[in-house]
């Protein structure tokens, strides 16, 4: 197949070998169509106040409809709601990341035991990135986890059943707890000035959280649980809002109220900026095949975690692979940067990669334009041995942001974070101290 036909639907040639589900082999190119709004998928408390403030685009995630999109492309589109991140405060609804409680008096015990980290260093009122495995090491969920009591955890679930997941490993009942999803919705208010405007709204005690920590608090008179957490790299709060689907309007009304003196925008969750901070996109750059070896997650595989828990055999054997010099897998998840006219939307495809031979190697997973940099940067999947800083590659962009018609772009595999972020993660945090990055 020659670099023209590039967008035949079927595009072999990566090596995915270790794979079951080849995941770069379609290559459709933009393809309008018409979203159904059907009952088959639910709408969030939040999405029809998403629509009224002018939410022109949706898909469907954890299977709830979920915008992503406010500001038209002849307006500016998502590199003006990306302005507004990274100067002033933004509000977005994720009410899509559904929340799944675990509690009861074994509560501590069965989230361990389905966590890669330990779950006894969670103290209440407090959170943590996490992930979970399969019994063959690869990522089910790469939730935020919460513990807002010591008998009581909530996932913050990225775009995958996990209840379903849970609710099985507990069946027949090994533990003693319950696990179901809650009427608890959160937004989130990103940005360099979110610690004023909800410093405003909440009060100065709101300041005192830190990172991962949570605040009970009220906003409009209804109960809200607050975490200083995020998915965009910049200063920023998740509100929680319990009994959603009764209190949503008037959480949101007195959020974007107060954030009008702020010039609070709502904006779609912000993938140009989690890219920029490294941060990931289940189901995008990782999924059920993929091992957190392969996307820089390893210090959420830690040495010290004596107790067993899902997954723990074959990562452990991964980890002493890599560490005699191996590659246990085909491909691994690196930064890019790479030319080409500026990436300003959402890729539709898995864009190829090439190696210096010109074949094709390896595919683009979340690609987007940096304006600190003034280039396009990127996550994707080269072969191990290319996955080195400063290797160079070409990569096939389609004709929207091609350089020439018919030709890749040059690129070059990058360190990760491309921008730096307002709280550095623990494996950034790690690597600056030349530590070991496990719990």
């Amino acid at each position: 197949m020659t670099y023209q036909n590039r967008f035949h639907p079927n595009v072999p040639g990566v090596d995915q070998s270790d794979r079951m589900v080849p995941v770069n082999l379609r290559q459709s190119g933009p393809t309008p169509v018409q979203m159904l709004i059907s009952t088959r998928v639910r709408k969030s408390p939040f999405w029809h106040l998403s629509i009224e403030a002018g939410a022109w685009r949706a898909t469907v995630y954890n299977r709830m409809y979920h915008p992503r999109g406010y500001v038209k492309p002849e307006d500016g589109g998502a590199m003006a709601e990306y302005r507004a991140l990274v100067h002033g405060v933004t509000l977005w609804n994720v009410a899509v990341e559904r929340q799944i409680r675990v509690k009861g008096r074994e509560a501590e015990d069965f989230v361990n035991y389905v966590i890669t980290r330990d779950a006894t260093k969670i103290k209440p009122m407090r959170g943590k990135y996490c992930i979970l495995c399969n019994d063959k090491g690869g990522i089910l969920n790469d939730p935020v986890l919460l513990r807002p009591a010591r008998d009581e955890f909530w996932f913050s679930l990225s775009d995958s059943d996990l209840m379903l997941w849970l609710q099985g490993v507990n069946t027949p009942r090994r533990w003693d707890v319950e696990i179901d999803e809650i009427d608890v919705a959160p937004l989130q208010v990103q940005g360099p000035l979110s610690e004023d405007m909800m410093a405003e709204l909440i009060g100065d005690e709101l300041r005192e959280i830190p990172y991962y920590g949570l605040m009970e608090a009220e906003i409009a008179g209804c109960s809200v649980l607050i975490s200083q957490t995020g998915f965009s790299g910049e200063k920023g709060y998740e509100v929680y809002v319990r009994n959603a689907s009764e209190v949503a309007e008037p959480v949101w009304y007195a959020l974007r109220g107060i954030g009008a003196r702020y010039g609070l925008r709502v904006i779609a969750p912000a993938h140009h900026r989690r890219i920029a901070a490294g941060i990931l996109s289940w189901g995008q750059d990782m999924d059920t095949e993929t091992s957190p070896f392969q996307v820089n997650l390893a210090y959420q595989v830690p040495r010290k975690k004596t107790a067993d828990y899902i997954g723990k055999d074959a990562l452990e054997k991964q980890r002493d692979q890599i560490e005699a010099g191996g590659y246990p897998f085909s491909l691994k998840l690196v930064g890019l940067k790479l030319g080409g006219r500026p990436i300003t939307d959402y890729a539709p495809d898995f864009w190829l990669i090439r190696n210096g031979e010109g074949t094709r190697c390896g595919y683009v997973t979340s690609p987007w334009w940096s304006p600190e940099l003034e280039t396009n940067i990127a996550l994707g999947y080269v072969p191990w041995a290319m996955s080195e800083v400063g290797t160079e590659v070409q990569v096939e962009l389609p004709e929207p942001y091609a350089d020439r018609s018919g030709h890749p772009v040059e690129a070059v595999v990058a360190e990760v974070p491309f921008v730096a972020s307002e709280h550095p993660s623990a494996r950034e945090q790690a690597k600056e101290k030349g530590a070991d990055s496990s719990d």
